[in-house]
């Protein structure tokens, strides 16, 4: 059986899927070919420190995932990442429980980058942090 933590990020994999044309991977290295419409790919970040109750024992987690949202394009990567970057948050407003996964999730605003590549059309890049607030019955979930 999946812990909660597995569960929660297969449910926001899940959720970042039903945006159109986008390649959504999870743990994944950079493939070496982008994909026209862009490439996501979530990172299971931290966990971080939960804040516990004790009657009954709960956890409390306020989990950082990381989402790596990239695009690759010779003309306008910045109106195409912003794009996605919008229809993430899109997606996240429509369920921001993941069906009641989690008590909250929250993203947060990207970190772009720019990055270069030998002999092609250079990437664009930003890492969305994307909080998932939610509560275990143990600290290994």
């Amino acid at each position: 059986m999946p812990t909660t933590r597995e569960t929660i990020l297969s449910a926001l994999t899940g959720l970042l899927s039903t945006i159109p044309h986008m390649a959504v991977l999870r743990g994944e290295v950079l493939p070496e070919r982008i994909p026209p419409a862009g490439l996501m790919i979530l990172r299971d970040g931290n966990p971080g420190e939960p804040s516990v109750t004790l009657s009954p024992l709960t956890y409390h987690f306020q989990h950082q995932a990381e989402l790596e949202v990239i695009v690759q394009s010779s003309t306008d990567r910045n109106a195409l990442l912003d794009a996605i970057i919008g229809q993430i948050g899109a997606v996240i407003a429509v369920d921001r429980t993941l069906g009641g996964l989690c008590d909250w999730i929250e993203p947060e605003a990207p970190e772009p980058v720019d990055l270069p590549v030998e002999g092609g059309a250079s990437l664009k890049a930003a890492i969305v942090v994307v909080v998932l607030h939610y509560t275990a019955a143990n600290s290994l979930e």
